[in-house]
């Protein structure tokens, strides 16, 4: 009993410290097309990325052929459209993380200039949620057609992220003042308090040679004759 009680507590103190937190930012990728980790034979004109909130208009949008080449050729706003599931993320409101439900998505149209080879692609985006957090990531897929050649004149990209998202990213980058950030000073020593808690139960309960309750077991001697 007293080791399944040790296992309940070190699973609830594990869960309270390393379980996962509510995501901080809104307006995250919920779909694409290609989706992720799929495989397309058909070389399309564009690759298409959702999010749960309409992009800052100075987002940042690549497309990388296998070779580590540039294939993208702009992008623009889509229509929006329901979600088939809705998105569900956490905000922060007034201090309290509120779970957030979505059910439109914004896409955009990222246009692909050519198919060089087949193999993976990776789409990468930057961009700026409306309360100010960093929305960035990738995701991949396999093109599996035949390639196809570039424009004539074709050269990649070179374009990086513009000013306003690079002054969004050190914004976000900073460290906020002391005040706002008390709960850090007490997680620094309530999370080893609660370790040596645990180690120390640990240790009473799991050591080894430990003697059950009552007092030591004596071996039982028959006698014969």
């Amino acid at each position: 009993m007293r080791r399944l009680l040790m296992v309940l507590f070190a699973g609830s103190l594990a869960g309270a410290l390393f379980g996962p937190l509510p995501a901080a930012a809104h307006g995250g990728l919920v779909g694409s097309s290609p989706p992720q980790g799929s495989a397309s034979a058909q070389p399309v004109d564009a690759v298409s990325l959702t999010f749960t909130e309409k992009p800052a208009p100075y987002a940042y949008f690549t497309v990388t052929a296998p070779g580590g080449a540039r294939v993208d050729d702009g992008w623009s706003h889509a229509q929006p459209m329901p979600l088939a599931t809705p998105a569900r993320e956490f905000q922060e409101v007034n201090g309290v993380w509120q779970p957030m439900e979505y059910r439109t998505g914004f896409p955009v149209r990222i246009k692909v200039a050519h198919w060089p080879a087949a193999g993976t692609y990776v789409v990468r985006y930057h961009t700026v949620a409306s309360d100010g957090d960093l929305v960035k990531g990738e995701m991949s897929f396999s093109y599996t057609g035949a390639p196809t050649a570039a424009p004539a004149g074709w050269q990649p990209p070179s374009d990086r992220p513009k000013p306003e998202l690079l002054a969004a990213a050190e914004t976000e980058a900073a460290p906020a003042p002391a005040a706002q950030h008390w709960y850090d000073d007490m997680w620094a020593w309530f999370v080893p308090v609660l370790l040596l808690v645990a180690a120390g139960l640990a240790y009473l309960l799991l050591r080894p040679g430990r003697q059950p309750a009552g007092g030591p077991v004596r071996e039982r001697q028959s006698k014969v004759g």
